[in-house]
């Protein structure tokens, strides 16, 4: 697939899931929250994970704040990420509580900030999505921070996208620069690809 039609085709299919995101329900919100934060906590707890990368969600993405919450509660370390205008991630050891809108309006932890590698350390990396196919491919919401930032790793640990259940799809628009994910977290279950 050339890069115009994959491109074209991912901003149909954000526009298409961000609405269906729109028209979920409180209840429905509440629901999916309790399910992701249980399969979290449960992905967390398997791995053994001292140290996780999350990040805060938009007002239309999956919340993952409880999981947060819950594994600062756990003395778990967490890193959450802050967007810089050259396109990478900072990291910031964050409590899920303080926060601000960062680039793009997007929620961000407060804390000292420390730089692209200090993802490294981490035994988890959870990632944002907008769809996440049967092979693993995610597609975002184009920006391509988290591309960038698995791109760049010379070892990684297994990274989850979290979703809501009908973001599992069959195919996904993929460019050159997109990378894969290990698993999906979702209100109802955990996918792993690999």
């Amino acid at each position: 697939m050339d890069t115009d039609t994959a491109a074209h085709r991912k901003r149909a299919l954000r526009a298409e899931l961000r609405e269906r995101r729109q028209n979920l329900t409180s209840t429905e919100r509440q629901a999916a929250t309790a399910g992701i934060t249980r399969n979290l906590i449960d992905l967390a707890t398997d791995l053994s994970a001292r140290a996780v990368a999350c990040y805060l969600p938009t007002t239309i993405e999956p919340d993952t704040r409880p999981f947060v919450n819950w594994a600062v509660g756990q003395g778990v370390r967490v890193l959450l990420p802050v967007s810089r205008e050259d396109g990478l991630l900072d990291w910031t050891s964050g409590d899920g509580e303080t926060e601000t809108e960062g680039l793009f309006g997007m929620p961000e932890a407060v804390g000292e900030l420390l730089g692209p590698i200090a993802i490294n350390d981490v035994d988890l990396i959870v990632v944002p999505a907008a769809a996440v196919d049967a092979t693993g491919m995610r597609m975002g919401w184009g920006r391509g921070y988290f591309d960038k930032t698995l791109g760049s790793m010379e070892k990684c640990p297994p990274v989850y996208a979290v979703v809501f259940d009908g973001e599992l799809v069959n195919d996904v628009p993929r460019e050159r620069h997109d990378q894969p994910v290990d698993g999906a977290v979702t209100p109802t279950r955990i996918v792993q690809f690999t």
